[in-house]
């Protein structure tokens, strides 16, 4: 897939987004409407860092590229699956035990504070637990064999890199959507909404790959709103049985960090050029 094509699907899939947002606008109110766009912004943010994860999982493996999307692929098909588990599993604790809510929160202050000072583009694949795990229980072929997954020989199974990248990228997906669903759960326990935005962010960003590491280089301080965010959120969890914050603030103050963001970054970026 070139530049060209990642940049018109992952419009497409932005589209989509809009317009299905438009439907819950339409079908359940704005109040719904605003929760969606709301999880849909946050999930977007929050998904950046996977990203670059995913870029460096597929460096240290050597990818090449006509293979990258077939890895892609598969990763969006297992985040469908898990990701619901992980939403519908999330609301039945919430709703049987509600305390939860404030461990959510103490997790997302946690991340946004280490969201000022830590980048996740020092991820350590070779001392992480997974790879060392998944090097001492299968059998691995030092090369890619092909697009191939599994391979056999001598009537053994072997598992390629690509298997392993795709094993990983699955892995770290489940790490990132614990603070992304945790924030999410403060902003609505509607497992419709919370699941559809999660999956029209995440197909978008995907769908961008080829082309996002470039563009979160060229924003750089989204981070920082993503950090704001995130406590800002924990603040909502907090006060929620003594002051109701209504989502059209929620909606509001997303926006107008990510914006906030966005300006920052491209004042810095012109600063740099001239």
């Amino acid at each position: 897939m070139s530049f060209k094509e990642s940049v018109l699907f992952s419009l497409f899939y932005l589209v989509i987004a809009c317009l299905f947002g438009i439907y819950v606008y339409y079908n359940t109110g704005a109040d719904h409407a605003r929760e969606y766009y709301t999880c849909f912004l946050i999930e977007k943010a929050m998904s950046l860092d996977n990203i670059f994860v995913i870029s460096i999982i597929f460096q240290f493996f050597k990818i090449p590229w006509q293979y990258q999307h077939r890895v892609l692929f598969f990763g969006i098909i297992g985040v469908i699956i898990f990701r619901a588990v992980m939403i519908y599993g999330g609301i039945i604790l919430i709703n049987k035990f509600a305390w939860l809510l404030y461990i959510f929160a103490v997790i997302l202050i946690a991340t946004g504070i280490k969201t000022f000072y830590v980048s996740h583009k020092t991820f350590d694949i070779q001392n992480s637990y997974i790879y060392k795990s998944i090097i001492k229980n299968l059998n691995i072929t030092p090369n890619l064999e092909g697009d191939k997954f599994v391979v056999k020989r001598n009537n053994k199974l072997y598992c390629t890199p690509l298997f392993i990248s795709l094993v990983l990228i699955e892995a770290i997906d489940l790490v990132f959507a614990i603070d992304s669903i945790a924030a999410i759960f403060a902003i609505t326990n509607d497992v419709y909404i919370i699941y559809t935005s999660n999956i029209f962010a995440i197909l978008g960003l995907r769908a961008l790959f080829s082309c996002l590491a470039e563009i979160v280089e060229r924003f750089s301080y989204i981070k920082y709103s993503l950090a704001l965010i995130l406590i800002f959120i924990s603040f909502k969890i907090f006060i929620h049985h003594y002051i109701t914050i209504p989502e059209y603030v929620a909606f509001t103050v997303t926006i107008t960090l990510l914006l906030f963001g966005i300006i920052a970054s491209i004042i810095r970026k012109n600063m740099i050029d001239h």
